[in-house]
């Protein structure tokens, strides 16, 4: 393999001589000898480009393409349909190209679209006021736990282990720099066993998914009392296209509303690039995280959109902020507004209820399949939880080769909810019955 250097014998000399040297050696003397590596490194010749591209090709031939499995995984990142159109608007170089819109003279047509956004993210999260984005739904959780620290002045936070694991660990690494105290709270037959009050530091917030992450609907009642009894805010974990069927978080009187917008619009795409939701009280959206994009009029009286409220975030006001995220996600909310447009109320209520549908049928066929349980037996919408007679780890190989990507395997996060070695099946509507009867079918051969 040859080397690049990207500066001529002429250049470097010139910088050695500039510097009082002699040899680019004498730049690495401070690099203990023992350290410095004492030959070549024995890399192999370099391959012309065809021969590298074949290469690769035979490397990326090992992997099984998602395209290529039936999908009924999920646990936060789903197979949902895109339609044709979503795609044709969102990837014009309008919305590809544009970056942070610092001068909203050259940018009202991002600025409008972010606009258009944050009503639709407002719409399904029940609350008056929603940022322009965050980078996914772990750091809108971690921005949900910052602000409610900064309202109330406490460090505990309650926070159920129905919520996403990975997006706990996200607030974990988070709050060791914060030094917020995070007590994850069980989950007991799927639904979170909330300490009495009392028992515990009175937390900032109380933080609860709806649906959680094993696909259950729990007491949002009970939650909503228990934050207002111990005066905490009341946090919800939304899912927006479960939303398209269930209460809003406002509906259940939330305080802070956050969730991932991946499956509006946005591919599953190797984990990302995603998209964060946040909606707010308006009591609270001096506090925000992010960008907020607001509507006013010109000099002209022309309708216009600004970025609005920036003393609230740290590039202005760094001593006083809660938060260090003056960003957002601009395609990723493109493509969701223009996802939520395409589809209206009425296409987001019909993708709910296919997905729920769908859910029972798939639920009910595996459940009939010998040795196949239940976890949980609340109300699911979109996924479920089972405990099959083989490792889930074990199924989810065995299925690749059948074509289907079974779903995932609940490991040591589930514990002490007693949901380990369970697996997690998602239906989305892009299911058929079809598939799911082939799914089920194959199933049960490999749990035989």
């Amino acid at each position: 393999m040859s080397g690049f250097v990207p500066h001529t014998d002429s250049e470097i000399a010139e910088m050695l001589a500039f510097m009082g040297l002699s040899r680019v050696e004498e730049l690495f003397a401070v690099i203990p000898e023992a350290l410095r590596i004492a030959g070549p490194l024995g890399l192999p010749l370099g391959m012309g480009e065809a021969d590298v591209v074949a290469a690769m090709e035979g490397l990326a031939a090992h992997n099984r393409v998602g395209g290529e499995l039936v999908c009924f995984a999920g646990g936060g990142a789903y197979d949902h349909d895109i339609p044709a159109a979503v795609k044709a608007l969102s990837s014009r170089s309008e919305f590809v190209t544009a970056y942070t819109p610092y001068q909203p003279e050259v940018s009202q047509g991002v600025l409008q679209a972010l606009f258009e956004f944050q009503t639709v993210v407002s719409r399904l999260a029940g609350l008056p006021v929603a940022n322009a984005s965050l980078y996914d739904g772990s750091s809108s959780l971690v921005e949900a736990l910052n602000l409610a620290v900064a309202a109330t002045g406490r460090q505990a936070v309650w926070l159920s282990e129905g919520i996403n694991p990975r997006w706990r660990e996200v607030a974990r690494t988070l709050a060791q720099g914060t030094g917020h105290d995070l007590l994850d709270v069980p989950l007991v037959a799927g639904g979170t066993q909330w300490p009495v009050p009392g028992s515990t530091e009175p937390p900032a917030a109380l933080v609860v998914a709806y649906p959680n992450f094993l696909g259950c609907l729990e007491d949002m009642a009970a939650a909503r009392d228990l934050a207002r009894s111990v005066g905490a805010l009341f946090v919800v974990v939304f899912d927006p296209v479960a939303a398209g069927l269930l209460r809003s978080a406002g509906e259940w009187d939330a305080d802070l509303a956050v969730g991932e917008g991946q499956s509006l619009g946005n591919p599953l795409g190797f984990g990302g690039p995603y998209l964060g939701l946040f909606a707010c009280a308006a009591s609270h959206v001096r506090r925000m995280p992010g960008r907020l994009v607001g509507e006013t009029v010109d000099t002209r009286g022309t309708r216009s959109y600004v970025t609005t409220l920036r003393a609230r975030e740290q590039d202005i006001r760094r001593e006083k902020a809660s938060s260090n995220v003056c960003t957002n996600q601009t395609l990723m909310a493109v493509t969701a507004a223009i996802h939520l447009a395409w589809l209206g109320p009425r296409g987001l209520q019909e993708v709910a209820l296919q997905c729920a549908r769908g859910t029972r049928y798939c639920r009910e066929r595996l459940l009939a399949i010998e040795g196949v349980e239940p976890i949980t037996y609340l109300p699911v919408l979109r996924e479920f939880a089972i405990r099959t007679p083989v490792s889930p780890e074990l199924l989810v190989e065995r299925l690749a080769d059948e074509g289907y990507l079974a779903g995932i395997p609940l490991g040591p996060d589930w514990e002490t909810s007693g949901c380990r070695d369970g697996l997690l099946v998602a239906v989305t509507e892009k299911r058929t019955r079809a598939e799911i009867d082939g799914f089920a079918d194959v199933l049960a051969k490999a749990v035989r």
